[in-house]
């Protein structure tokens, strides 16, 4: 893979997240984690290049993630679609999810991705904070997300490098 900056990436961040999906996966000892992820962002937060990714407290990632100090979001073409749909209705708690998606894991350093990505971001976290019921405006936007209080967790990442295909 090739290393460019933020600023290289030619991608709309809406396509990217929205549309092609990403996985957010982290390393907890000698285990590797990932879930997939339809929510979150990239911008400019403190004078850093950052992403804004969204985690619910139940899943397994999570776990990884709080663990380590960086973590990779990888992002692919629409080939990989059915892995991305499989990872994301299984859980790792469960069963070997990496290695029935057939995806490859590889490191930048100890921060874990796949081969198989035609993007990935290395990030350094920043920040976290659950997010707050009473902090919705829109009380209607948070009962339809929110049946069962289970608030995301936010994640800030310092987007530390950029790898492409």
């Amino acid at each position: 893979m090739n290393t460019i900056t933020p600023e290289q990436l030619q991608r709309s961040v809406f396509t990217m997240i929205g549309k092609d999906w990403l996985l957010i996966t982290a390393k907890k000892g000698n285990q590797v984690n990932t879930m997939t992820a339809s929510w979150g962002g990239m911008g400019i937060l403190w004078n850093k290049q950052v992403a804004f990714l969204f985690i619910r407290p139940q899943r397994y990632t999570k776990e990884f993630v709080d663990a380590s100090d960086t973590l990779s979001l990888s992002f692919y073409d629409e080939s990989y679609r059915k892995q991305l749909s499989y990872l994301g209705t299984v859980s790792g708690r469960d069963e070997d999810k990496i290695k029935k998606a057939n995806l490859h894991i590889t490191f930048d350093e100890d921060t874990p991705y796949f081969e198989e990505a035609n993007t990935v971001l290395i990030g350094r976290k920043l920040f976290t904070q659950q997010l707050d019921k009473e902090g919705f405006l829109n009380h209607e936007l948070r009962d339809s997300n929110y049946p069962n209080d289970d608030y995301h967790w936010v994640y800030v990442v310092e987007i530390e490098k950029v790898l492409t295909k």
